[in-house]
């Protein structure tokens, strides 16, 4: 997608010039990985004035240009290789912006350390450093069809993975196998590895958000909670599921399964174009506030997903904004009971107009309370 990423970049340098800075430096993997269609570890983008450089260095024993091969950069960017290794890259890009003529850099103050701030105004004293702020973030909320594409493959990969792990024998097994059992199964199946730490959660553990696999092992009748998610060609998606193990659920657990999903489907069907954020988790979040859940509830409903698995939009009772046609973002309210265990229901969604049947479902694994 060569001149996708040379639109991009255009689009950011319009804002910069808008907010008088002559050039950009994007530091942000992410970002640049967005802006360029690659990411060689500690590379920085320059969005110069006579020309856009992608500066990075090389490891030892690493030929020139072998780090920028992941992808395939445009004809418009030039890759530039710092001479030496342990050069830093974004202080050589700002020094290059200044020899361009630059008398403004618009830089990204909330990835820059203060130390890396210093050495740019060191190398280029008479630069003056503005802040570029979350415009690259901005950018990257609407994603485009290719972009959708990689989110649905990899929800693929993740209902596949889960769908597989789920005709197996669980009990006996340990929360840490399973977890390992499931990272295996999304490379098996062609993700670029896990979107982030898959969480497996047994008995009292389950249905707690971001748990970490421990050694306890599936008994019958816990309540088996797994979140897991693929990245597939950069782009990161999330499933979350709770099942009951090898025996009908109690009164209890059908009570509270039926409140998380009552949840997670209200907050489904309040993705339409121009909700605002706090609206959709205000839907999720009242009908677990009615039902008297009102204390460790998670602070928001869920978040925008793509190069990063958490990115803007957040759906949280203070966030600021509205949802636009195209935006995947999660929606995973959860309860968790201390000493019993809880539910959580994750989904990946991209948010669609109704004319276009709605928000469209990524992860379609089934969400019936099943008896495993």
């Amino acid at each position: 997608m060569p001149e996708v990423h040379e639109t991009r970049r255009a689009r950011l340098r319009d804002r910069v010039n808008a907010s008088g800075s002559a050039s950009a430096l994007v530091t942000r993997p992410a970002n640049v990985r967005y802006l360029t269609g690659v990411a060689p570890p500690g590379a920085a983008l320059l969005l110069g004035r006579t020309e856009d450089l992608l500066v990075h260095g090389t490891a030892p024993g690493t030929s020139p240009g072998a780090a920028a091969a992941d992808g395939r950069p445009d004809e418009a960017l030039r890759i530039h290789t710092l001479p030496s290794p342990g050069g830093d890259p974004a202080v050589a890009a700002a020094g290059l912006a200044a020899a361009q003529g630059a008398d403004s850099l618009a830089v990204e103050e909330h990835h820059l350390t203060v130390a890396r701030h210093r050495a740019i105004g060191s190398v280029a004293p008479a630069l003056r450093l503005a802040d570029v702020g979350g415009a690259v973030e901005q950018l990257r909320v609407i994603k485009d069809e290719e972009e959708i594409s990689c989110l649905r493959i990899g929800a693929e990969i993740a209902d596949q993975a889960l769908g597989e792990l789920l005709e197996s024998i669980l009990v006996g097994r340990t929360e840490r196998h399973l977890a390992l059992e499931l990272e295996r199964r999304l490379v098996d199946h062609g993700a670029d590895g896990p979107a982030f730490r898959t969480s497996v959660g047994t008995g009292p553990h389950s249905g707690r958000r971001g748990h970490r696999p421990t050694d306890r092992r599936v008994e019958e009748g816990d309540f088996l909670s797994v979140c897991l998610g693929a990245t597939y060609h950069g782009y990161r998606c999330e499933i979350g599921r709770t099942f009951v193990i090898g025996t009908s659920p109690a009164d209890w657990q059908i009570e509270l399964y039926d409140l998380v999903f009552a949840s997670q489907r209200a907050g489904r069907e309040a993705l339409v174009p121009g909700a605002a954020y706090r609206d959709v988790d205000r839907a999720a979040r009242q009908v677990l506030d009615s039902a008297g859940h009102t204390e460790g509830l998670p602070e928001s409903t869920g978040h925008g997903v793509g190069l990063e698995i958490d990115e803007e939009p957040q759906l949280a009772p203070a966030a600021m904004g509205k949802l636009d046609a195209c935006v995947p973002v999660t929606v995973e309210p959860g309860v968790h009971l201390p000493g019993r265990g809880g539910v959580r229901i994750d989904d990946t969604l991209v948010v669609r107009p109704e004319a276009d049947g709605g928000p469209e479902l990524l992860t379609i694994t089934t969400k019936e309370l099943l008896a495993l």
